[in-house]
């Protein structure tokens, strides 16, 4: 399926928020060293599919030096927002916060294409995309192909179990748009292995995306509405725990100065030290989301809690950089999505393992998407082992 298409770009104009993006771009020193850390460019082999590239084009529109094109926004558009570059940066450049701000100039110049525009509509509205999983998973292979999509199906909704007593102050769990059908097991693995810890969890009504997808879109003013819905959502809450590592920083800002938003793998292994695991029966693979390893950083806690899991034999899938989900990036750009991901199916299909573990939704979904080996959340395996 071909992209969707931007109408042309309109000259540009200075405005106080292309002066940020000038500034922010000023940090960069050209210097090259994320090139080897970025995947568009490790795909591509092109210096305009690079952050040095994508930077300098940026900062060219947005000092009005250069003309918006078709061609230097498609190169921003195949950005993957990874920020893996940033991790590699000795100069310190925000490489996520000029990609936000620079797709939001982007968005103002020229409209979202209309197939974005109905996706955005979609993951704000979780319920109505939870009836219309819930919708496909009963019709299953009943409907057309075409209607299918890429996204495999959504399993079965698990209820959470009831909190104990004598359970500590319970912490509120973040749900998210697309993840709400698809992380209901993991929402209630999370909430086994907390309960023999001693903790509760709840889950705030009124709360919804966490607005990454709107972001990185463009789309400033959604990710505004949603951020705002999830502060009313969570006003009160002692701490926030979040399941996605692809939401985490997102939600943590919208969050700032309401409540502190942790990755609930570091919250689990906090607590981890009266909980007894049982050998499991099959070799396990584990991928390690972009988002978690150079943003949210809950790589380590991971690693501690599967080995508490005795005799577990992981293979940990080699970086080959991004899966290519990246968000809304798997359904835009199916094809460059799938070359970026196949590397990854390789060395899943040569691992020998059994099942694949990825502690990100949208990883998740694109890898399962090539593969018959079942993928889940770490915590899912960890509360399925849970002795």
């Amino acid at each position: 399926m071909p992209a969707p298409s931007r109408p042309a770009p309109s000259a540009p104009t200075q405005t106080p928020a292309a002066a940020g993006l000038v500034a922010l771009a000023d940090r960069c020193v050209q210097c090259g060293l994320c090139l080897p850390h970025c995947p568009t460019y490790q795909l591509d082999r092109s210096e305009a599919e690079s952050p040095r590239g994508r930077i300098a084009y940026i900062r060219a529109v947005a000092a009005g030096q250069l003309a918006p094109s078709a061609a230097g926004d498609t190169h921003l558009d195949h950005c993957l927002g990874c920020r893996r570059c940033e991790a590699a940066c000795p100069a310190g450049v925000r490489y996520g916060e000029l990609l936000v701000g620079a797709r939001a100039e982007q968005a103002r110049r020229s409209p979202l294409p209309t197939r974005t525009r109905v996706l955005l509509a979609l993951l704000a509205r979780p319920r109505l995309l939870a009836r219309l999983v819930a919708l496909r998973r009963r019709l299953g292979r009943a409907l057309p192909a075409s209607w299918r999509g890429p996204l495999p199906p959504a399993p079965a909704p698990v209820a959470l179990p009831r909190p104990g007593t004598g359970q500590a102050t319970p912490m509120a769990l973040f749900t998210g748009c697309i993840a709400g059908p698809y992380e209901s097991p993991a929402r209630a693995a999370l909430a086994r292995l907390l309960a023999a810890a001693g903790q509760g969890v709840v889950v705030p009504g009124g709360q919804g995306c966490c607005g990454a997808a709107a972001a990185h879109a463009g789309d400033a003013s959604g990710a505004a509405r949603l951020a705002a819905a999830n502060r009313a959502a969570f006003a009160g809450q002692a701490n926030v725990l979040c399941l996605a590592t692809g939401c985490q920083d997102t939600l943590a800002r919208s969050l700032a100065g309401v409540a502190p938003v942790e990755d609930a793998l570091v919250a689990l292994e906090r607590v981890a030290g009266t909980l007894r695991f049982r050998p499991p029966a099959h070799r396990v693979a584990l991928h390690l989301p972009c988002t978690q390893r150079s943003v949210v950083r809950s790589d380590a806690a991971l690693r501690r809690l599967l080995a508490r899991v005795p005799g577990l034999d992981l293979v940990e899938l080699p970086d080959t950089g991004c899966c290519g989900a990246a968000g809304l990036h798997q359904l835009s750009e199916p094809a460059r999505a799938a070359a970026l991901r196949a590397p990854l199916l390789d060395a899943l299909a040569a691992s020998g393992a059994r099942e694949l573990l990825s502690a990100n939704i949208g990883c998740r979904l694109h890898l399962a998407g090539g593969t018959t080996i079942p993928v889940r959340h770490p915590i899912e395996f960890l509360a399925e082992h849970l002795a």
